[in-house]
């Protein structure tokens, strides 16, 4: 029997990273162990290439192998959504295309990020997409990579578009996402899941129904007690997990000064637990040893490591 997406989609679905054995290369063991880590830690979704993992900066070929052995893998016991962000609307649909024969759940789709477009240029690019589809579509709001804000006006129009059926927001806009809860108060059915994982207990308490988060990579269990925690309205509890999750934040995920200390950590991090390699596409590369050793001392501080796992 084929796995059905909840409506609406609740709890972490994990923004999950693509394990690689060299920029090009996926790296298989490291993602059947990341996998089965993540099961086990009991996230209630996987969401691959997105940001996270890397999906606009793989070559096709890899993207299509990602989503063909993460179907595997899984095996209908979680949802997966696949990320099909590309400059070219075909290349967009094969994607979903490709997903539907492996058997993922829905697909998720920013705006094209290399021309202007308008708001109704864009609210059109998400309806053809949408009926072309053969799986669900949910909207991503990601304005940093594409340079395009998908307005909340516009995600009211498109959520009466048969086929789209929620929204990922990475804006870290709050008023953003209030506006977008408050305009979709008569859609409960639709998804709305936050992105940066240091709002997702704030967005659950007021409204959202979870979020995909990347630090649930190494510890699963951390985000989805702070979302069970948020979902019950328990905020002592709320509070003293967020602050685990900043703690994370503010430590593992600065490493280094660039914009891709983000990725770089996590990467470094899921590979200090013996998870998968942290390799990273171009234009990036992995932490040197004293990055490496800088992300070790702070899993261990955290309790996230133990201090006689060698580097």
């Amino acid at each position: 029997m084929t796995l059905q997406l909840p409506r609406p989609l609740r709890g972490v679905v994990t923004a999950m990273i693509t394990p690689l054995r060299d920029q090009i290369t996926l790296d298989h063991a490291g993602l059947e162990r990341l996998i089965e880590h993540l099961i086990s830690g009991g996230v209630h979704g996987l969401f691959i290439l997105g940001t996270t993992g890397e999906g606009p900066a793989l070559s096709h070929r890899l993207r299509e192998e990602v989503i063909e052995q993460c179907s595997r893998l899984v095996a209908g016991r979680i949802p997966i959504l696949v990320g099909i962000t590309d400059t070219a609307f075909s290349e967009a649909l094969d994607l979903a295309r490709k997903a539907e024969q492996c058997g993922a759940q829905a697909v998720v789709a920013s705006a094209p990020y290399y021309f202007p477009a308008s708001q109704s240029e864009l609210l059109g690019y998400f309806e053809r997409l949408a009926k072309a589809s053969p799986l669900p579509l949910l909207l991503y709001n990601a304005p940093a990579n594409t340079h395009h804000v998908i307005e909340p006006e516009t995600v009211l129009r498109a959520s009466e578009i048969p086929n789209v059926i929620g929204l990922k927001d990475s804006s870290a806009n709050m008023i953003y996402l209030h506006t977008v809860i408050a305009l979709l108060k008569q859609r409960p059915d639709f998804s709305l899941l936050v992105g940066p994982e240091e709002l997702m207990a704030e967005a659950v308490l007021l409204g959202a129904h979870g979020g995909m988060c990347g630090g649930s990579n190494f510890c699963p269990q951390l985000y989805r007690e702070l979302y069970a925690a948020a979902a019950q309205r328990d905020l002592e509890r709320v509070a003293i997990l967020h602050r685990r999750v900043m703690e994370i934040s503010t430590t593992i995920y600065r490493t280094s000064n660039e914009d891709s200390a983000y990725l770089r950590g996590l990467k470094c991090a899921v590979s200090l637990l013996g998870i998968a390699e942290d390799f990273l596409a171009e234009p990036f590369l992995r932490f040197g040893n004293k990055e490496r050793e800088k992300v070790r001392r702070h899993m261990i501080e955290l309790g996230l490591l133990s201090a006689s796992r060698q580097v």
